[in-house]
């Protein structure tokens, strides 16, 4: 049976001991935006008409060396699909050496726990061990308790990718599909094309437990890797 995201949101997490390995980190926290509070809607929402007001800083800007696709030869580009489904096998195999061969070379893998929250960039190096590693990150406020979130990607990314690469989840190109929303979902990176993969929840749930995580796609020497990845889910 699926974990409920519900019970998830509200927990505040238990540190794990650190190891070895360190972790670049971005210098400050993005400040959370105050969002509004309308009746949840389930939408598709564009990337064209993302609100910027919603979204956290990203690490780093858009590498000025490397041209993002056009929309239209992004989403036709079968190699980006082959990246997503290595991300799902990785994930789900938890292999970690498959996983640094798909991080970007030149900016790394961002990763945010919560769409306001801190991010994390990990080069191919330190994301070859980010399945085992214990090493306690500060991922920021948790948006239904708002207490700080310490863990390690094992612990706390890793069960959240798995909560929908496991499942029958669907595909949309640089389109951001969620279910029920309190929250204007965007896409930060701007110049970044990216897939959403998304598992629409269950009707015992009222669909409250549906999951979202966007895979931002950086190409380097015309080859496609990912650049970023970010969740969105119910928040009450």
């Amino acid at each position: 049976m699926r974990p409920s995201r519900l019970a998830l949101l509200g927990t505040c997490m238990i540190l794990v001991s650190s190891t070895a390995c360190s972790l670049a980190l971005t210098a400050a926290t993005p400040t959370p935006t105050s969002q509004p509070r309308p009746k949840p809607t389930s939408t598709t929402q564009s990337a064209a008409t993302a609100s910027p007001a919603a979204a956290a800083t990203p690490t780093t800007a858009p590498s000025s060396a490397v041209a993002a696709a056009s929309p239209s030869s992004f989403c036709s580009d079968n190699r980006v699909s082959v990246l997503i489904g290595n991300l799902k096998s990785a994930v789900l195999t938890s292999n970690g050496p498959l996983l640094a061969s798909l991080v970007s070379p030149t900016h790394g893998m961002d990763a945010r726990l919560f769409r306001n929250g801190r991010v994390v960039n990990y080069d191919s190096e330190h994301a070859k061990f980010l399945f085992v590693s214990t090493f306690v990150v500060d991922w920021g406020l948790a948006p239904a308790s708002g207490l700080d979130t310490r863990g390690s990607f094992h612990d706390l990314v890793l069960p959240a990718l798995v909560d929908v690469f496991s499942t029958n989840f669907t595909l949309s190109c640089d389109q951001i599909q969620v279910g029920g929303t309190t929250y204007r979902a965007t896409w930060p990176y701007t110049g970044i094309d990216f897939y959403s993969a998304h598992y629409p929840g269950t009707a015992a749930n009222g669909n409250l437990d549906w999951h979202t995580w966007l895979v931002g796609v950086d190409y380097v020497g015309s080859k496609p890797y990912l650049y970023a990845i970010l969740q969105f889910f119910w928040e009450p």
